[in-house]
């Protein structure tokens, strides 16, 4: 039977989610297999003790242990760093190096943020992962290694594979035994525990007495979204502890620390859903966008039926709004300007509505044409549509000058 608390001791885990639990589980009973190990999770979950966890619960436990954070290596140097080069491979390259895969051999390599990996580096990892092959950079060599491999990143990676950024084969390959480190949101119940521990390390760490939150300020503390996860909380229990002067920290006292969250729908990019907005948050900015389109929309047709034509000047956006005709039906209108600004109206006949907007509108391209003596040019400036509209509108109208 797995002792968990034992190994949350071991390893400094705290807090007692089942998730977290379920995860830790999973690590120590995969230990004991060369499974490849994929870890996924937010940044600041604590993704990295999950390998130690597993190197040291193995038969591995005294071989080497690496981790590297794929994502920090530049991509020109990420082949040699991992598999090695020869003499004379490249510029710079005065030696012969070993990489990663062979000084690891017979221990356990931990690849962080994979996601980061180059699509030509992907392709020597699927080789190693899968015949336990590599070869140097400037080699013809086929070499052996006999490596541990377990992976983590906080990339979606299923999305990274329909961008092309990530092969499939590669991710199967990893995914052998996947591990989820939940978020901080997802274990409330464990944020004051972490907050407690931290508090009470920085405090024998700068010889303070510790801080303490009030009640209120412990409920403001969970409901927190926490974005940087445990290492987002430590940095701020850090804050608190060596600035604050009162050691019961109020919620108007943690307000100051904690970055302000927007009330109103957002479009942000997840670190976990990189470059995905969610269906909510996009249909929420339609709506914004189209209130405002309506209520421009019925500033120039007011102005219209008034009398009062906007210049080309004054139209200077496209407008797309949703418009309710006289039946009470939703129709979809796309005004938009190219060098000269257009305005269509949407109209529904027979009507009287429209009749009587038909009657002004030809009223006013009349007097349009009058004052510059039908020079339609000139008057479709004025009108603030193309002059192929105001052509149109002519012969529709039938207006003769």
């Amino acid at each position: 039977m797995i002792d968990i608390q034992a190994i949350k001791q071991r390893f400094g885990i705290i807090g007692n989610d089942p998730n977290l639990n379920r995860a830790i589980e999973v690590a120590v009973q995969v230990a004991a297999t060369d499974l490849t190990v994929f870890i996924n999770g937010e940044s600041g979950t604590g993704k990295d003790v999950f390998p130690q966890i597993i190197h040291q619960n193995s038969s591995r436990k005294h071989g080497p242990y690496f981790a590297i954070n794929c994502g920090a290596i530049p991509e020109g140097t990420i082949d040699s760093e991992l598999f090695g080069h020869e003499k004379g491979s490249f510029t710079g390259a005065y030696d012969t190096r070993k990489g990663y895969f062979e000084v690891a051999d017979g221990g356990t390599l931990f690849l962080d943020e994979v996601g980061e990996l180059p699509l030509a580096t992907q392709a020597r990892l699927l080789r190693v992962l899968e015949n336990g092959e590599f070869i140097k950079v400037g080699s013809s060599k086929i070499q052996k290694t006999n490596v541990r491999v377990v992976a983590a990143t906080n990339v979606n990676i299923p999305q990274a594979i329909e961008k092309g950024r990530f092969r499939e084969d590669l991710y199967y390959r990893l995914n052998t035994v996947p591990i989820h480190i939940p978020a901080l949101r997802e274990r409330k119940d464990d944020i004051k525990l972490l907050f407690r521990k931290f508090a009470s390390d920085f405090a024998e760490k700068y010889r303070i007495p510790a801080v303490q939150l009030t009640p209120e300020a412990l409920v403001l503390l969970e409901n927190y979204r926490w974005d940087g996860n445990i290492r987002q909380l430590k940095n701020v229990t850090e804050q608190i502890s060596i600035i604050e002067k009162e050691r019961i920290i109020t919620p108007e006292v943690l307000r100051g620390y904690l970055p302000m969250q927007t009330a109103l729908p957002t479009i942000f990019k997840d670190e976990s859903k990189a470059d995905s907005i969610s269906e909510r948050d996009l249909l929420y900015k339609v709506l914004f966008d189209m209130k405002k389109d309506i209520t421009e929309l019925r500033k120039t047709v007011n102005e219209l039926t008034s009398g009062q034509i906007p210049t080309a000047t004054q139209i200077t956006t496209p407008i797309k709004a949703t418009v309710i005709n006289h039946v009470g039906e939703a129709n979809m209108v796309e005004y938009e300007n190219t060098q000269d600004a257009e305005v269509e109206y949407l109209q529904e006949k027979p009507s009287n509505d429209s009749l009587s907007l038909q009657d002004k509108e030809n009223e006013v391209i009349i007097k349009a044409l009058r004052k510059y003596n039908g020079k339609r040019k000139d008057a479709a400036k004025e009108l603030g549509i193309s002059e192929r509209t105001l052509y149109r509108k002519i012969k529709e109208y039938d207006i003769k000058m």
